[in-house]
């Protein structure tokens, strides 16, 4: 007889859910609005009674439903603690606890750049890996990584961080942590535009980019692919911190590849040579045939991670 799980991915407007067979088919996947208003007082009974309208819908026992996985946006201790998530209005807890009660299930939690990776690691551009590391090039920078097939978490939460390592000395401006010098700031879509604008504002460089109102990573990664010097500078600028960053996390973990994912990795296989290139120019000389990949799986990451969290498996 068929088994189930549930893998939700809860963002900041929007809950994701996917119910899966046991075995990484997903069977059904849909959107629920996510309610913050109160401390976050819905959305934990929200989802709780969207997983029993499913059920009902498709005429599913909930004895034949092995747990349900959550990835939030926020860091998590011991796959069930949620440190208060800013952008859910401080909303946290013991999730697991709670949610385990609304839903009669067991509930394991994990953070959202996390589960991505275990998505990825199951049934994405790490498939067949066992020790991954996930990098997530959107608005910031975030990752995961998988060691022996199990998340690095951390002490507190905050392993994967990736996008708050410091790479160099300094940076015209701070990072939204504070600090000066993250990898967020040159890796991230908010960081290739920013460093075009620079260059912009600071050569007379003719470049299409001149023309644009607004000028945005997608811009700039494809005025790159043409051929646009100015572009292809700050695409450089982006690889070499990158590959300088990966390849100072081989040293520590030593992943067999990177998983490239994020709004930043449509840019296909441009990006990973760029990061390639780079990295083998740092990495210590053992890594420097660490593959590389790009994530296949979208916004469905992060409920397929979730569902692998709770199959524990």
């Amino acid at each position: 007889m068929t088994k189930y799980v549930f893998g939700i991915d809860l963002g900041g407007t929007t809950v994701k859910l996917g119910l899966f067979s046991t075995d990484g088919e997903l069977l059904d996947k849909w959107e629920i609005p996510t309610r913050t208003e109160n401390g976050g007082e819905h959305i934990l009974p929200d989802i709780s009674a969207s997983m029993s309208e499913k059920l009902r819908q498709r005429g599913i026992s909930l004895s034949d439903v092995t747990g349900a996985g959550i990835g939030v946006p926020g860091a998590v201790l011991d796959d069930s603690v949620v440190k208060p998530c800013v952008n859910l209005n401080g909303w946290g807890g013991n999730i697991a606890e709670k949610l385990s009660a609304l839903c009669g299930l067991p509930v394991k939690v994990v953070n959202d750049a996390n589960a991505a990776a275990l998505g990825e690691m199951w049934l994405g551009g790490g498939k067949g890996f066992e020790n991954v590391v996930f990098v997530t090039l959107g608005t910031g920078v975030g990752g995961g990584i998988i060691l022996g097939g199990k998340l690095l978490s951390g002490f507190h939460g905050c392993g994967g961080e990736l996008g708050h390592m410091k790479i160099y000395e300094d940076a015209p401006t701070a990072c939204g942590c504070g600090k000066r010098g993250c990898l967020e700031q040159f890796a991230s879509a908010t960081g290739i535009a920013n460093t075009a604008k620079r260059l912009l504002a600071e050569t007379d460089t003719p470049s299409p980019l001149r023309e644009l109102e607004t000028v945005t990573a997608k811009d700039v990664l494809d005025a790159a692919k043409a051929g646009d010097p100015l572009s292809c500078h700050a695409a450089e600028v982006f690889g070499d911190a990158l590959g300088r960053a990966l390849a100072s996390v081989s040293c520590v973990c030593d992943p067999e590849v990177f998983v490239l994912g994020g709004g930043v990795s449509k840019a296909g296989s441009y990006i990973i040579d760029l990061v390639r290139k780079a990295f083998v120019k740092y990495a210590f000389p053992p890594s420097e045939i660490t593959e590389f990949a790009l994530a296949s799986l979208g916004n469905d990451a992060g409920i397929c991670g979730a569902a692998k969290l709770a199959l524990g498996k």
